[in-house]
């Protein structure tokens, strides 16, 4: 059925899908078209909100083309809904309509201090004496240990989830190892399994495997193994709307977690593309549910580890669930730092506040895999945004990106990062309870005086304002500061309702206390 909403004069919109951050808000000028049936990148809602008040919701995936000032909308039951004057009375009606907050409390530990992945430090080749290396040269370098998140590379094979003894002779001892030096340890996996092969065999085959399903796998329209396409090839994929599946990875996850000790998972892929027609290239995919529903079914999958993060999700809002911003290439500008506001202020705003930025100097592996150069100011600025966003994860290892004195500047927003945890904490529980953003635009906090295309300055919750440099080369910032009195970083006492331009050097983290 097809949908069609006219905007209102000076109504600007925010929704959709996380990655459109960078070209919110929508207003008449904006053309953009998304289809959430088959492709949802990082965290999607069905769902836009307006400053003046209006929400479009529905209950399942559509196809939007926003043009020449309106909503082109084909689904069904889209509906819009006048909830208020305001975008917070927008947000908080829809959230209390349609996604109320759910699910188990998230540990303090992804808060507290920053988490570390081995990712970009390490990409696909990593060891065990890698690994560990790693871990200590963090501590060695003044960082406070924390969530450590083991990455691509570890296992034997895309859906053997054994650690591959050719690379980690040991596992259980380097697991007790980094517990020792105060690490909780995490691994990556995909639902994705290879389909050729013993492992393919072993899992499909009665006489391998007493736990066999014959329904098991994402399957075609003839009842045979979809071969899904996703970044790393052709593969099988699990199907988490079936019982066989679930429980087969939840087999192979527990046996990590009883033998090696192992805290919890990242669980990355299973994004409503793999689990498309498009995706499939052997047919059409089995039709019993949407693409969007599987990919539910594996962001619920892995809610109960209570050690957990997850990328791509199609209408998460109000889940208790850690949720990425999608990898960011080692650039100012596009799918870089200048994204990463915007794309969080969009995260927050659609239901989903246990909002972690992308890895500190970008997580896209192939900038570092062609040689790409780092540019150390564009790494300190990653580091101080991402410095009081609700978590901050290292991967590049800093101590080797940088030299001593950009070391220093970057140790320093760690440090930040942990002064301000009790806060943050604070903030991630007022969620749990109220079901806000804990990262805000101005817009919703201080409705219809102007901010609302605001996109490099964030609230935290209700009375932190952080302006970081997210600019090469700036050394000065124009900040508008909302009414009230201000406390900046240094401890000048600032009045509000105006503009104020500070100096900003590479040292500089911009922010503002709100004392009255």
């Amino acid at each position: 059925m097809k949908y069609i909403f006219e905007m209102q004069n000076d109504e600007c919109w925010w929704g959709g899908t996380t990655v459109d951050g960078r070209i919110s808000p929508f207003d008449k000028n904006t053309v953009l078209e998304r289809n959430f049936y088959e492709d949802c990148p990082n965290e999607t809602m069905p769902l836009y909100l307006s400053n003046k008040g209006r929400c479009i919701w529905s209950e399942k995936a559509f196809k939007v083309k926003i043009a020449d000032g309106k909503f082109e909308i084909d689904g069904n039951d889209v509906v819009m809904e006048e909830l208020g004057t305001t975008l917070k009375e927008a947000y908080i009606g829809a959230m209390k309509k349609h996604f109320l907050p759910k699910g188990e409390f998230l540990p303090v530990e992804f808060f507290k201090c920053p988490q570390y992945n081995t990712w970009m430090h390490l990409t696909y080749y990593q060891t065990q004496k890698d690994v560990l290396d790693y871990a200590q040269k963090i501590i060695e370098n003044g960082f406070k240990p924390g969530i450590f998140i083991i990455d691509e590379g570890w296992q034997k094979d895309y859906g053997i989830w054994e650690f591959d003894e050719s690379k980690f002779e040991n596992p259980k001892q380097m697991v007790d190892k980094l517990h020792e030096m105060g690490f909780t340890v995490m691994l990556w996996l995909v639902p994705n399994v290879r389909c050729d092969g013993l492992a393919f065999i072993q899992q499909t085959q009665r006489k391998f495997n007493p736990e066999f399903c014959n329904d098991m796998f994402l399957r075609n329209e003839n009842g045979d193994v979809a071969v899904s396409h996703w970044w790393n090839g052709y593969s099988a994929i699990l199907d988490m709307t079936k019982k066989c599946d679930a429980d087969f990875l939840d087999r192979q996850l527990k046996k990590l977690v009883d033998e090696y000790g192992i805290d919890g998972f990242k669980f990355d892929g299973g994004n409503v593309g793999n689990y498309s027609d498009s995706a499939c290239i052997n047919g059409r995919v089995n039709s019993d549910y949407t693409a969007a529903e599987r990919n539910i079914a594996w962001n619920d999958f892995g809610i109960k580890y209570r050690f957990h993060e997850y990328k791509d999700s199609f209408k998460g809002g109000g889940q208790r669930v850690i949720q990425r911003i999608r990898d960011k290439r080692h650039s100012w500008g596009e799918e870089g730092l200048a994204e990463l506001i915007p794309c969080a202020i969009l995260q927050g705003i659609t239901g989903h506040p246990f909002i972690c930025p992308d890895m500190i100097g970008g997580g896209e592996w192939t900038d570092k895999a062609t040689g790409k150069k780092i540019d150390e100011e564009l790494f300190v600025r990653m580091a101080q945004c991402s410095a009081l966003f609700p978590m901050m994860q290292f991967s590049w290892a800093p101590w080797e990106a940088l030299s001593e004195e950009y070391l220093e500047i970057i140790k320093e927003s760690a440090e930040l990062h942990s002064e301000f945890s009790d806060t943050i904490i604070s903030l991630v529980n007022d969620a749990y309870r109220t079901g806000e953003p804990i990262l805000r635009n101005l817009e919703y906090n201080y409705p219809h005086k102007g901010y609302e295309k605001i996109n490099d300055i964030f609230m935290l919750g209700e009375n932190i304002l952080a302006a970081p440099v997210t600019e090469k080369g700036q050394s000065e910032k124009i900040i508008p500061l909302p009414e009230g009195k201000w406390k900046y970083s240094d401890g000048t006492v600032f009045e509000g309702g105006r503009n104020i331009k500070l100096n900003v050097d590479i040292s500089s983290i911009p922010y503002f206390i709100k004392i009255q």
